[in-house]
């Protein structure tokens, strides 16, 4: 294994690259993912390491694309498509739900398709109108996905990896506002990493369940809370679908209270299911009914509202505050 201090967007290229190289049948295109790398450059130098055939651009027309990316896959190679920004890939929907994700059930299991779905996610960089949605209710809503979205660029490498060699397809969704974040990630093979979520931090007083770009946001409201002499859990799901049950339950557990953060709106979200997944099967040890932070229920705003539309630390802590602790 060898370590490099990389982006988020560089962990990303770096999966592909390397999915590249140890298997042929790996292609990567959409809109400008080609000579100009991606809007976020994502895909850059693919093209001319591994020529045009299997990094090239398309035209603009996403359900092309990922119509393209089925009949691919179900001939033997395994597509990786980008869907410009968030909004952009409704277009696709279609093709989305009514082949993606049911032709191994169409098939009795005969013909699965093995092919990835990347698509740019969620606010925080200033966006406007159809380049900040939050989208992933859609898509954990379709049984034959799966959708994950990582935090870290660690996770970025490792689910992307995972995501390109698992039999079947992957909606992997990236945080646009966490692409330019830095760490050490650990190349190479790893483990599996779709379906198991992670505890970031440890605590004892609340636990904090988040995912993709609201999982800093769960650690800075932490961070705040330690200095104040209240200790929350933050638990990172990774995986909206396959979804751990078994991690998320035991966090809450330990601490008896939670609140889930997310950006997305909060009316028939995946912020929902996390709350009625965890009611159902953690009720007897809730010391007070569980709280969401997310978006409002409101079209995405213009750049200068965004800040106020988004989760934010105060508004974390006010929903821990409210976790009845005088009844405690």
């Amino acid at each position: 294994m060898t370590h490099e201090k990389l982006s988020m967007a560089q962990a990303l290229n770096r999966a592909l690259r390397d999915a590249m190289t140890d298997d042929p049948s790996v292609v990567v295109f959409g809109e400008d993912v080609g000579p100009l790398g991606g809007v976020f450059r994502v895909t850059d130098g693919l093209t001319a390491q591994f020529g045009e055939d299997r990094c090239f651009d398309t035209p603009l027309a996403e359900s092309g694309i990922v119509g393209v990316a089925v009949g691919m896959a179900m001939n033997g190679l395994r597509p990786v498509v980008e869907m410009q920004f968030d909004a952009f890939a409704y277009p696709a929907f279609e093709q989305i739900v009514s082949h993606v994700a049911k032709m191994r059930n169409r098939t009795r299991g005969r013909v699965a398709l093995p092919m990835v779905i990347r698509i740019p996610y969620a606010g925080g960089i200033g966006g406007v109108e159809h380049h900040c949605d939050s989208s992933e209710a859609y898509y954990a809503h379709t049984p034959g996905l799966h959708v994950v979205t990582p935090s870290t660029p660690t996770d970025a490498y490792a689910l992307l990896r995972e995501s390109i060699a698992s039999p079947d397809p992957v909606v992997f969704l990236e945080p646009k506002k966490l692409y330019w974040s830095k760490e050490e990630v650990e190349l190479g093979t790893r483990p599996p990493a779709i379906g198991r979520a992670v505890v970031r931090r440890e605590g004892t007083d609340a636990t904090l369940i988040a995912y993709g770009p609201s999982v800093p946001i769960a650690l800075e409201a932490a961070e705040v809370a330690d200095r104040e002499g209240r200790s929350l859990q933050v638990v990172d799901l990774r995986s909206i679908v396959p979804f751990d049950d078994e991690t998320v339950c035991a966090a809450v557990r330990s601490t008896g209270r939670a609140v889930v953060v997310a950006e997305a709106a909060g009316f028939a979200s995946v912020s929902s299911e996390i709350v009625a997944r965890v009611t159902e099967r953690c009720f007897h040890s809730l010391a007070a009914p569980i709280r969401r932070v997310t978006g409002f229920d409101i079209p995405y705003p213009p750049p200068k509202y965004e800040h106020l539309h988004l989760p934010g630390v105060d508004r974390v802590l006010d929903a821990v505050d409210d976790l009845q602790w005088e009844d405690s």
